[in-house]
């Protein structure tokens, strides 16, 4: 239950009305658990893939209601014609593999056309084929070997940079390598050694990370101090090769622990010398990222991220001298996204840099001299660059994506653009009202534009670059299958946020079952993570974490607040040092707004559920929203950021570990909680230290809270598998329906 609730006459009378609707039946957990599988393959001649060949053809594979269609496009002629004869390979195929194969049903796989030699290569159930065009003959090459996932590597394990091979010089003549902690090169042709560097050491090593410059007359190479060795710990109560439990660990950085610190060396080979570079640029390091020498072997650069992210800089030192220069030193008061906007590109023959910044308020590209100088802001204006995509270093052009450059459409449309180094000739190459996916063509002659909304299937269309013109019109979505399945299109959604001006987007969806004279508790799916936004733009017919529970009879929305990211600096920035914010007071003026406007939609009965980041914000929906919020589900969330991984929280917290850590804490606040609420954890999850969600747990028994919690043995980093799937049924049914749910048995029978 809320704190405190108010209900005005109007909508007492109308639940009233609502009450004699049943929700959350028996029926409606039948659908509910097999609406994925009625709304499956019911969209059609929306194709995911085109492949641009050489010759500027391309060829794609249609989902068209009677099958799968291979079809070959030539933008030259204007046309598009089958890629082969489907009957014919399929007759051919069937007598290869002696089973009867379908001409509308052939699922080639690994496809390569030779448009030279007219040869069709792809893969058929393990077995590798050549197809002639020309005299339709079909060879069997060999048996495909099926894919080992086996050694698949842990994303947080610590590099080791001391175990690389030696590196030979451009001119072949030496090859650099360490030895006992430091660097030595060789002779080829004598094999004789020299030792480089005398002051490696265990503590402090040379990194065998080597780059030569081009001319073959120096060396740069690193010393390493190495960081905190910070592991975690979790038991696998049930494996699947023994009876007892294993203990397993993970290389795992936390906010606040200390990382390796890098000092490139300069080493000049004719003289055998060693040019110390002093640190005093780079000396509070969260990393150093993309070393490299210049073409004329004059100097080498790096990127500097700061620890903390408010400055990130492109340092250059001198080859002869060691001298260090600051080309670019981005500064920010609150944190710079460099894990998602950071873009750097240096054009070929000047050492130009093209540059991204939200330096104005907004991301958009910038143009730097060799020196560091900035020579032109490319972009500029009240919308967003989300993406470089190319650059075209002879023409002096840039192609990227853009969101925000419609006021009538979605600001998180995706579009794509290209623009000249100096800031002039800007061009889009889509302007429908969609979010746009484009493939170009090798020479950026041509593309194949694909948009779409949640609420409209895909159009296909084949342009030409010059004028944005379309040549033909190769595929449009058809949903009407879809639509006669019951399925009710997602709605966007648009409110004002907490400031009175900016626009909040979110979408709606509702059950196939959906009749407004009932009344429907919400649910929304969270995830505030501020890397990212996350409102689905695209059209699909079931998304998971939505479709299946609206069809027990709630409303589920998915809601964009402040704080994450794609809009400008100031939307993003509401996040710093405040992740506890969530958006939140966005999302509750959002569905208020939403709620006046259908009042089917119960906003005293509101629910809440996501995974890792959003598996956070669920709980603190109960912990700092429960004025608002009565029933959570969270699963394997971050439910203190000092407890989650070094790089994404220290991004948006900050550094050093403060207060506003504890603040933000679900566990320090847990005293707090009101409502319901039900915490998933995968035991061996090793994305978020499953021991966050057991110090939850701790604090909220602590507190006297009651709770419910669900531990999936043998489970990584997920929402709860089939089974988390079920409980969380359940519990929103349960605690927001004030319905017994029917049981197990009667539903997954």
């Amino acid at each position: 239950m809320k704190a405190i609730k108010y209900k005005s006459i109007f909508t007492i009378l109308l639940l009233s009305c609502f009450a004699t609707y049943s929700q959350g039946t028996l029926e409606e957990y039948k659908k509910a658990v097999n609406i994925e599988t009625l709304f499956k393959d019911k969209v059609f001649n929306t194709p995911s893939e085109f492949n641009w060949l050489p010759n500027s053809t391309f060829w794609y594979v249609n989902n068209s209601k009677t099958g799968k269609a291979y079809f070959l496009v030539n933008p030259e002629k204007k046309e598009q014609t089958p890629l082969f004869d489907h009957a014919k390979l399929a007759k051919i195929l069937s007598e290869k593999t002696n089973e009867k194969i379908e001409e509308n049903n052939l699922s080639l796989s690994n496809l390569k056309l030779n448009t030279e030699k007219k040869v069709l290569s792809f893969s058929y159930e393990n077995t590798n084929y050549n197809y002639n065009l020309n005299d339709e003959k079909l060879a069997v090459l060999n048996t495909s070997k099926k894919k080992n996932n086996r050694g698949k590597k842990y994303w947080g394990s610590f590099s080791d940079d001391s175990k690389n091979p030696p590196v030979k010089s451009p001119d072949s003549l030496w090859m650099a390598f360490i030895k006992n902690y430091n660097l030595y090169i060789k002779d080829i042709k004598t094999s004789e050694e020299t030792q480089l560097s005398y002051d490696g050491t265990k503590g402090n090593y040379y990194a065998s990370y080597i780059k030569w410059s081009p001319d073959s007359k120096k060396i740069m190479a690193y010393k390493v101090k190495p960081g905190e060795d910070h592991k975690i710990y979790f038991v696998e109560s049930s494996p699947k090769d023994q009876l007892q439990p294993k203990l397993q660990s993970r290389d795992y950085r936390k906010p606040g622990d200390e990382v390796p610190f890098k000092s490139p060396q300069l080493f000049n080979v004719e003289t055998k010398t060693h040019i110390n570079i002093p640190t005093t640029e780079f000396n509070s390091q969260f990393d150093l990222y993309n070393i490299d020498w210049r073409d004329d072997s004059t100097a080498f650069t790096f990127e500097y991220n700061q620890r903390g992210h408010q400055a990130y800089k492109i340092i250059e030192v001198d080859a002869k001298t060691g001298k260090v220069d600051v080309l670019i030193n981005e500064i920010s008061k609150t944190f710079i996204d460099y894990s998602s906007k950071k873009y750097r590109h240096d054009v070929k023959g000047t050492d130009e840099i093209i540059w991204t910044s939200e330096r104005d308020g907004w991301n958009h590209i910038y143009l730097f001299n060799k020196d560091g100088s900035l020579k032109k802001q490319v972009t500029k204006g009240n919308w967003v660059v989300r993406k470089v995509i190319y650059v075209d270093d002879e023409n002096k052009q840039i192609y990227f994506t853009a969101s925000g450059l419609d006021k009538d459409q979605d600001p998180y449309f995706i579009h794509y653009c290209k623009v000249g180094f100096n800031g002039k000739n800007f061009k889009r190459f889509t302007t429908e009202n969609g979010n746009h996916k484009v493939t170009f063509s090798k020479d950026y002659k041509y593309y194949v534009d694909q948009y779409s909304r949640v609420n409209m299937p895909a159009v296909t269309l084949l342009k030409t670059a010059e004028g944005a013109k379309t040549i033909i019109e190769l595929q449009k979505g058809d949903a009407s299958e879809l639509v006669k399945q019951g399925w009710n299109a997602p709605e966007p959604f648009v409110a004002k946020g907490r400031d009175g001006k900016t626009d909040i987007w979110g979408i709606i969806v509702r059950p196939t079952s959906f009749d407004p004279n009932k009344s429907y508790p919400i649910i929304e799916y969270i995830y505030a993570g501020p890397h990212d936004s996350f409102v689905p733009k695209d059209f699909h017919s079931y998304y998971w974490s939505m479709t299946s529970l609206a069809e027990l009879g709630f409303i589920v929305v998915q809601i964009d607040g402040m704080g994450t990211s794609n809009r400008s600096k100031a939307f993003h920035d509401v996040c710093w040092q405040n992740l506890k914010d969530g958006g939140f007071p966005d999302r509750k003026l959002w569905m208020k707004a939403a709620a006046k406007k259908y009042p089917y939609m119960n906003i005293d009965k509101v629910g809440i559920h996501g995974t890792s980041a959003g598996g956070q914000n669920a709980g603190a929906a109960l912990v700092f929203n429960s004025d608002f919020y009565d029933v959570a589900v969270s699963s394997c969330g971050c439910h203190d950021n000092r407890m989650d991984k070094i790089w994404w929280n220290e991004q948006f917290m900050g550094y050093p570990v403060g207060p506003h850590y504890a603040a933000c804490s679900n566990i320090e606040n847990a005293a707090q909680l009101e409502g319901n609420l039900m915490l998933i954890l995968g035991e061996v999850d090793d994305n978020v230290d499953p021991a966050t969600t057991m110090q939850f747990v701790d604090a909220l028994i602590k507190a006297n809270k009651d709770f419910e919690l669900v531990t999936i043995p043998g489970m990584g980093h997920s929402a709860g598998g089939e089974y988390g799937e079920r409980k969380r049924k359940d519990f929103f049914v349960k605690h927001l329906m004030n319905v017994t749910p029917p049981s197990w048995s009667e539903i997954y029978k």
